[in-house]
């Protein structure tokens, strides 16, 4: 029996058939192979144009889906749709997320909690020293680091992940398969054992330029907030945070001298608005970061009951004072003061001062009893 995401794969191969196109089509047939099978008038009906209907004929006449499968088997690649539950939750929440992402090493629940650093590829030892210290800190603190593997900042963020022993993911403008820059293959290992590879693209594409622009929503995607650490004018780093902002996450920015060219793009997010960060304790705190470690731990060993699940659906980012929740969920006042501090403890609420409490949305499902 084939297996129904070599489907989805296949449509991914097809230029001109991108998130919105391609739920059009699930739509609209119930099913990737359903839309594989479908007659070109069927194809026409959804509103598929002239270009992208020749490019999905050619496509569909020269792949073997089941060879092209074999191939992401024998290579060792995991294949996410939409569909499947592994899929990153917080990557599925942004506007027209990729119908499908390539992984190569390992996607796991802890890497929710996950911050991107990227930046220039010709960083200077300021740039250096600060990728390193920021990555090395968030990695000892349960942070996994997400970045491009481009030269420069990214791969040194990857690398302090590495050295740290904590979790590292690389999104690629290129196949899963293929190694850019030839100079990291040392690191894309480490990054596999430690991690994985992460990619829209089909195997065997070319890290080609346009591709780098479309994936750095990926990392801003896949994070609570993006840091950038230096970046030019016209710095890729910048678009990753320009996706970051519209995504609704956190960008943060290192300040460096006004007269250095790596540092023009960095001042003026700050200008704009991003968060200056001055020490990476900044992100930790800012992102209720301070203790992913311990949050983990509670989560698994004490799982949420239905007083909790009360509770939490009461709470928002607005906060609410321990009185009108009790008034709220009708419950005695040391069941709900009793229930928050447990709560507090797994990372689900904080305490923003004065007994007010504001619910932290990381993973609502799981709160669910």
């Amino acid at each position: 029996m084939s297996d129904p995401r070599m489907y989805w794969v296949g449509f991914n191969m097809v230029r001109g058939i991108g998130a919105v196109r391609f739920k059009a089509l699930l739509d609209a047939f119930g099913s990737a192979e359903n839309a594989w099978n479908a007659s070109i008038d069927a194809l026409q009906e959804v509103g598929l144009g002239p270009k992208t209907i020749e490019a999905f004929r050619k496509v569909r006449s020269e792949i073997s889906l089941e060879q092209e499968w074999q191939r992401i088997q024998s290579l060792g690649v995991s294949v996410l749709t939409w569909d499947d539950e592994a899929y990153p939750r917080r990557l599925k929440e942004i506007d027209q997320p990729p119908p499908l992402i390539y992984v190569r090493g390992s996607l796991l629940p802890e890497d929710e909690w996950a911050v991107a650093i990227v930046g220039t590829r010709k960083v200077t030892a300021y740039g250096r020293q600060v990728a390193e210290e920021v990555a090395t800190v968030l990695a000892h603190n349960g942070v996994t680091i997400v970045s491009g593997l481009a030269r420069g900042v990214d791969s040194i963020a990857h690398q302090a992940a590495v050295n740290a022993g904590g979790r590292t993911l690389a999104v690629l403008g290129n196949g899963v398969d293929l190694v850019y820059p030839p100079e990291n293959s040392h690191l894309t290992e480490k990054i596999i054992g430690h991690g994985a590879l992460v990619s829209d693209y089909a195997l065997g594409t070319e890290p080609e330029g346009v591709n780098f622009p479309p994936r750095n929503r990926i990392i801003s995607g896949l994070s609570l907030a993006t840091i950038i650490i230096e970046a030019g004018q016209t710095s890729g780093a910048l678009i990753t945070a320009g996706f970051a902002a519209e995504q609704g996450r956190d960008v943060f920015a290192v300040p460096g001298n006004i007269h250095a060219p790596q540092s023009q793009g960095t001042n003026r997010l700050i200008r704009d608005g991003a968060q200056p960060l001055l020490n990476p304790q900044d992100v930790l705190e800012a992102l209720n970061l301070t203790m992913v470690n311990e949050q983990r731990v509670a989560r698994v060993a004490l799982p949420a009951d239905p007083v909790e699940s009360r509770l939490y659906k009461l709470l928002s980012q607005q906060p609410m004072h321990v009185d009108e929740i009790r008034a709220l969920s009708e419950m005695p006042i040391e069941t709900v003061s009793a229930t928050l501090a447990m709560m507090e403890l797994k990372g689900m609420v904080r305490q923003v001062g004065g007994m007010h409490y504001v619910a932290v949305r990381e993973n609502p499902e799981t709160y669910q009893a």
